[in-house]
């Protein structure tokens, strides 16, 4: 920063993207933007999420945990037991006991945009415009239709706060989209409107201050929806179903130095789905063009990032910009037979009056299909899961770091420090030279932050290599995750981990030695009692400090999920998959 500017930030964050779906993590999907940004950036093979989107983006925005912030439970799971969850930190919504990384930037002088996923909040008093974005296009809740056609919620419902998507507001103020059926270039589709939008923002800003933009993706989540054009580039790439695509993941992985040569995957788990082999031949061509779709998706995302940092490169704010890339969780691994998601019916019932997911339209507006547990796994391999499991799977992301200061002599490296994703706040208001409120911001009570900012790693620590210098040295708190029931804590290379069997695990702690065993395929807790004692010991020290609501409740109810072949818990605690039992009220959970 030679020039004297405070850094711009700009903040990407795609949805539902798996670890190795963009090309400079180990895909075979065409990213040449996000490649370009990791070889004069870097990129970091241990950075972790919250297992879901909304817990992820309280963390992201607050700088703590998401139980402290108000997403300790999300909005969709806390319409099933209001009581159970009538505590602090699990509103469903970012609460007003954090400061919010833009109000905190935008009392400090900077311009805040953002353009993209919201989903911490439906009220008019929990829109971005609300908690510090000077201009704001936001979707609010967790998903929408692509190209914003909803024909599900028509029939003269009204759109409500509440209630139904598409809901999206401008600075505050609801906005109704013209839906793109006849796939119009100029029409809505939400990765080039988001960036269209964020880039005519920025032409606007005045020049005087630094800005913080941020841009979250509704991309790829489902429904799985892109252009032909983009789809039938991945034509036959599939063809061999996931497994085939798993192992070439996991040798390209290896080949670029992201996860070690002796690395032992983890198993695919209880996968819900027939396998490959005993699929017909249409089956097989529907799911694979449904991956098609996702790639499509995925190569179409990176093109609008790149028209992000070309203007970028046209105003002269590219070198003095933080850039970070993220994905808001593991690859969705879940399938929605069993699921009202659609304005409370059946999604059978749905996909039939409305949808025509026939193979050759597959992709289109008027398409709903998602991918299922067997390509998230290729996705997230060599870790266990996906998508709402406190595993790897479900909480390591992609991260691309760029900031010129840090990666002109750095590009291109890699670094496998563990890292949260607490510490991007504390890390931008460090690079800006701002001190968190404290405990009273605004004239309101508010937490202080708990992630750890990076400054000084990437400033004086060696990052060359396989490093072995820490962000979170054995002097900082044992980091936790918990969602749905599913928890986790980390400790340095060690890593515990509960999960019900009925949600693949064994209804105990689990212990692992991530060192070693990043795919966490060996339990030691037999081997090591005193260690998964020390670990135990901090996981309640966490529930303590976080408030983590923890323990089961009464009435606790099993219920048959159709084509499962298992039965779910509803009530009870941990939770087993909430996708299958979670009333909606029209809007998509995320």
């Amino acid at each position: 920063m030679s020039s004297g500017k405070r850094p711009n930030f700009l903040l990407i964050v795609a949805d539902d993207l798996g670890f190795s779906d963009v090309g400079c993590f180990g895909s075979e999907i065409h990213t040449p933007n996000l490649d370009k940004l990791a070889s004069s950036g870097i990129r970091m093979t241990d950075y972790h999420s919250a297992a879901a989107c909304s817990p992820t983006r309280a963390m992201l925005l607050s700088g703590t945990d998401n139980h402290i912030a108000g997403v300790g439970v999300m909005s969709e799971q806390k319409e099933h037991d209001l009581a159970r969850w009538d505590v602090p930190g699990h509103e469903g919504y970012l609460n007003y006991r954090v400061a919010a990384l833009p109000e905190v930037l935008q009392d400090n002088g900077y311009h805040t945009l953002l353009s993209g996923k919201w989903h911490l909040g439906l009220k008019p008093d929990y829109n971005p415009d609300k908690r510090g974005f000077d201009r704001s296009f936001a979707l609010l809740p967790g998903c929408s239709n692509h190209y914003g056609w909803e024909p599900q919620f028509g029939d003269g419902m009204i759109k409500h706060f509440e209630r139904i998507p598409p809901l999206y507001t401008e600075n505050g103020k609801l906005v109704d989209l013209k839906a793109n059926t006849d796939n119009d270039p100029s029409g809505f589709y939400s990765s080039k409107f988001y960036v269209d939008n964020l880039i005519k923002y920025l032409s606007e800003r005045p020049t005087d201050k630094p800005f913080f933009a941020f841009l979250p993706f509704s991309a790829p989540h489902w429904p799985l929806q892109v252009d032909k054009a983009y789809r039938d580039k991945y034509k036959g790439f599939y063809n061999d179903g996931p497994e085939a695509l798993r192992q070439k993941r996991l040798a390209r992985l290896k080949e670029l130095g992201l996860i070690a040569q002796d690395v032992v995957a983890h198993d695919v788990v209880a996968p819900m789905e027939s396998e490959w082999s005993k699929m017909t031949e249409q089956e097989k061509k529907l799911s694979a063009r449904a991956m098609e779709t996702f790639a499509g998706m995925v190569e179409n995302m990176d093109e609008q990032i790149g028209q992000v940092l070309k203007y970028l490169e046209e105003i002269g704010e590219a070198d003095n910009t933080f850039v970070i890339f993220q994905s808001d969780n593991g690859a969705e691994g879940a399938s929605y037979e069993a699921e009202p998601v659609l304005g409370g019916n059946s999604i059978t019932d749905v996909l039939a009056r409305f949808y025509d997911n026939s193979l050759e339209n597959i992709g289109e507006y008027n398409s709903f299909v998602w991918y299922g547990p067997r390509w998230a796994q290729a996705a997230t391999a060599p870790s266990r899961l996906y998508k709402m499991y406190s595993t790897e799977g479900g909480i390591k992301v992609p991260m691309i770091v760029k900031y010129s200061p840090w990666t002109k002599a750095h590009g291109g490296e890699i670094v496998s420090a563990f890292a949260m994703v607490m510490d991007i706040m504390p890390t931008i208001l460090d690079l800006a030279g701002i001190k968190h409120p404290g405990k009273v911001f605004r004239g309101r009570q508010v937490a202080e932050m708990r992630g750890k900012s990076w400054v000084e790693f990437f400033e004086n620590g060696d990052i060359d290599g396989n490093t072995t210098t820490a962000i979170h040295t054995s002097d900082d708190p044992a980091m936790g995750w918990e969602l749905f029931g599913r928890a986790a804590l980390r400790k340095g290379d060690w890593k515990i981990v509960y999960m019900t069997p009925w949600s693949y695990g064994k209804g105990d702690w689990e212990l692992f030695d991530l060192s070693k065993d990043p795919g966490e395929t060996k339990d030691l807790s037999s081997e090591e009692p005193e260690k998964l004692k020390e670990l135990l010991e901090l996981w309640e020290e966490y529930v303590k400090k976080n408030g983590v609501v923890w323990g089961s409740p009464v009435n606790e109810i099993q219920v048959d999920v159709p084509g499962l072949g298992r039965k779910d818990v509803i009530g009870g605690d941990p939770l087993d998959d909430t996708r299958a039992w979670m009333p909606h009220r029209g809007h998509c959970k995320d």
